[in-house]
């Protein structure tokens, strides 16, 4: 090692200090590219694994060393494959932060921030669909990128309103069939399809409707807006948890809370307790 400072029988540099520090940043990258998402269990599941393998290779335990040894040998290939949607979307982080993305925003001035999402236009849509008994299912994106999802159904990158969702899920339009996912302030896309949930404490009175909302809020942190075409109640889908059944009053008051205060705005008005299914 290079360096003028010793510690021990160790020679610690400002070469080493800024290895240190590019790892540091980018684990701590990582974790936030992770995070809010289930790929972040899976990651600590094979970090697990691997300190397991190395204690054991310590240890001399040589059966169990080759056999975990297998699994190791096919780690990176492993994780390509389970993580291909976070190592693209770390590639694309990566393209937007190049000198050159940097030099444009000096030559063109920064972009302007999103607008705080209203809540309003929901709340108002999904009252009138309760009314109306007609089924809707809205995804609100959080620190979890709901891209791939948004990729299954068709874009839109619209403004929000009240009369462009309440055509969206009407009956009779081509794009009721599926969720809308909100990202950004926007609108951006309808018919979107999502993983069902298949975890078999879901109660059985909830339809694929609520079911996919629990299979998308299982695996991020998305907020899923559910109102249900058979009874019209609303319901609020948050880390697997369904709370059904909200008042409109609620219903905003929980958006708020969820929404708001998630992107760094204290909420307006707080959420009542109740038991969540």
């Amino acid at each position: 090692m290079s360096g003028p400072f010793p510690i021990n029988f160790l020679r610690f540099g400002w070469i080493d200090a800024a290895d240190v520090l590019l790892v540091t940043v980018l684990l701590y990258q990582l974790y936030k590219l992770l995070r809010g998402s289930v790929a972040l269990n899976v990651a600590l599941g094979l970090i697990s694994f691997y300190v397991l393998y190395l204690l054991v290779k310590a240890t001399g335990m040589e059966l169990l060393t080759k056999i975990l040894g297998q699994f190791m040998s096919v780690g990176v290939l492993a994780s390509i494959i389970l993580f291909q949607q976070e190592i693209r979307r770390f590639l694309l982080s990566v393209g937007k932060a190049t000198a050159l993305e940097r030099m444009r925003s000096w030559t063109w001035g920064r972009p302007a921030e999103a607008a705080p999402l209203s809540v309003g236009p929901f709340v108002e849509a999904a009252k009138s669909l309760s009314n109306k008994y007609t089924g809707a299912l809205i995804c609100f994106a959080q620190a979890s990128d709901l891209t791939a999802f948004a990729e299954s159904g068709d874009r839109l990158d619209a403004e929000i309103s009240k009369r462009l969702l309440l055509s969206i899920f009407n009956k009779t339009s081509p794009l009721h069939d599926g969720a809308v996912i909100v990202a950004g302030g926007r609108l951006q896309a309808a018919r979107c399809i999502l993983p069902v949930s298949e975890n078999p404490d879901v109660p059985a009175s909830l339809g694929l409707r609520h079911r996919a909302a629990i299979g998308l809020s299982e695996i991020t942190d998305a907020v899923v807006l559910v109102v249900s075409e058979e009874t019209g109640a609303m319901s609020l889908v948050r880390h697997g948890e369904v709370h059904r059944n909200l008042a409109t009053a609620e219903l905003r008051a929980r958006l708020n809370e969820w929404l708001l205060s998630s992107a760094g705005r204290p909420a307006t008005v707080p959420a009542k307790s109740e038991a969540a299914v």
